[in-house]
Order: structure tokens, then C-alpha cells, then sequence
């Protein structure tokens, strides 16, 4: 299997907490690390297999989303 590792930017704690459950829930991932980045950006990056890291960031953004937090997703 090939591992990956994906990551997400929120703006605020909220909403990276958020994002993980989200990530963590939906896929077999683990969240290696948050890394703030400044002004208010917090950055969180999961890895696992390319399946999982995809479905996992994919739930993630569905939350930002909703929270109204979104910004791109590549």
C-alpha cells in the first residue's frame, strides 16, 4: 500500500478540531501534526493510504464547508 498524507488550513482552532473529527472519523487516517501558521491559519496534516487521506480531507472540507470556513482544496 502506498502511503500519503493530506492536509487542510482552517482559519481558528474551532475549526481545525472540526476538520479532524471529521478526517479521523470518516477514514482509517492519522493526524500527525498541527502546525499554526499565523493570523489566525492552523494547518492539519493526516497520512495513510491514498484512499483513506482522500476520503479523510474530503470530510474534512465538507466541514469547513459547512462551517463556512472553506478556502481550496488540491
Amino acid at each position: 500500500m502506498s502511503k500519503a498524507i493530506g492536509l487542510i488550513e482552517t482559519r481558528g482552532m474551532v475549526g481545525l478540531v472540526e476538520a479532524c473529527d471529521a478526517m479521523c472519523k470518516a477514514a482509517s487516517v492519522e493526524l500527525v501534526k498541527t502546525i499554526q501558521i499565523g493570523g489566525g491559519f492552523v494547518t492539519a496534516v493526516v497520512q495513510g493510504d491514498v484512499g483513506s487521506v482522500h476520503a479523510a480531507v474530503d470530510a474534512g472540507l465538507q466541514q469547513q464547508r459547512w462551517l463556512g470556513n472553506w478556502f481550496h482544496r488540491t
